[in-house]
């Protein structure tokens, strides 16, 4: 049995969609779980409950950790760590491996052009220090050969269906696709990384379905040579047919701009991943994997074709 820990989200369900090529045995857990696949086993669950983890965890071979709690740094100090010692506890109760599918937020900002599964860590911003917390207490556990465990990392991400979820989404192509003025966050001269997300989802199924991937870090495969923010509008526009009208979002307009998208309300303090080159290396994986990660162009093209062609 590999279980998903957070199944509705975005790469929940990619991932889900995935497995089916390494198992028939998969279980969807959330408070509402529905079914990506015929077989799925769904269950309901309260994450937050230690208890419940336990009992969504027995029985599993693989545990697949893609839960998106609420982008709010109050909520994620409280519920990240506890949750976190709860999945860990009932892993290591299971005998089950671990996957953690992560982000970049705790790496030193002075080292975003060409991030590697060597970036010092050095958490800029207090969501950042939450996300070194969880990596440390997973590899601490490694370290000490109490748990199996693997972390597998994505740069922002973008793909189709995942409205309200992603930045890039939210202040790009929904405003382009209604009309309106896109705001890109900082400077849109500076390089910015996303990872496709049906490619995210691919990847973290083929780490977990390698036993030699586990008790190490991985950086999920991303599209090399990525366009500047302004390049990104220009192509987005470029794909829905539209002028690419936009404006560079200070942090006083992000503020105004999240009284409209609560997302944006807590990107304030992330904004200095786009006052720089912000450029994401897979390479590790792509050599181990033989793995050509989705170029910016497909994907782009995927996203028209899936969420907006029919509008």
């Amino acid at each position: 049995m590999q279980t998903i820990l957070g199944a509705g989200g975005v790469i929940g369900v990619e991932l889900a969609k995935a497995l089916p090529e390494y198992t028939d045995k998969i279980r969807l857990v959330s408070r509402n779980p529905k079914k990506v696949n015929e077989t799925d086993e769904l269950v309901k669950a309260d994450l937050l409950n230690a208890d419940e983890v336990a009992k969504a965890v027995e029985g599993s071979s693989v545990v697949y950790v893609t839960i998106g709690f609420p982008y709010n740094y109050k909520f994620w100090k409280a519920n990240w760590p506890p949750f976190m010692r709860s999945v860990i506890d009932a892993c290591k109760k299971h005998n089950a491996k671990l996957v953690f599918f992560d982000n970049i937020y705790m790496y030193d900002q002075n080292y975003l052009n060409g991030m590697t599964e060597e970036t010092p860590i050095n958490p800029p911003s207090k969501k950042g220090q939450v996300r070194a917390e969880l990596v440390k207490m997973i590899m601490d556990e490694v370290k000490q050969s109490k748990l199996t465990a693997l972390i597998a990392r994505a740069a922002d991400f973008y793909g189709p269906g995942i409205a309200n979820t992603s930045m890039f989404t939210e202040t790009v192509l929904k405003p382009l696709s209604e009309g309106k003025t896109a705001n890109w966050m900082g400077k849109a001269n500076y390089k910015h990384s996303f990872t496709y997300t049906p490619d995210a989802g691919k990847a973290t199924a083929i780490l977990g379905n390698t036993e030699s991937a586990f008790n190490q870090v991985w950086h999920l495969p991303t599209a090399g040579n990525p366009p500047t923010g302004k390049e990104w509008i220009e192509r987005s526009a470029k794909a829905l047919g539209v002028k690419p009208k936009f404006r560079e979002a200070s942090k006083f307009m992000l503020k105004i701009i999240g009284i409209f998208i609560p997302i944006m309300r807590e990107m304030p303090e992330m904004l200095y991943q786009y006052d720089r080159d912000y450029v994401f290396n897979s390479d590790k994986f792509e050599q181990a994997f033989q793995f050509t990660p989705t170029s910016y162009e497909q994907g782009m093209k995927e996203i028209i074709k899936i969420d907006y062609q029919n509008r």
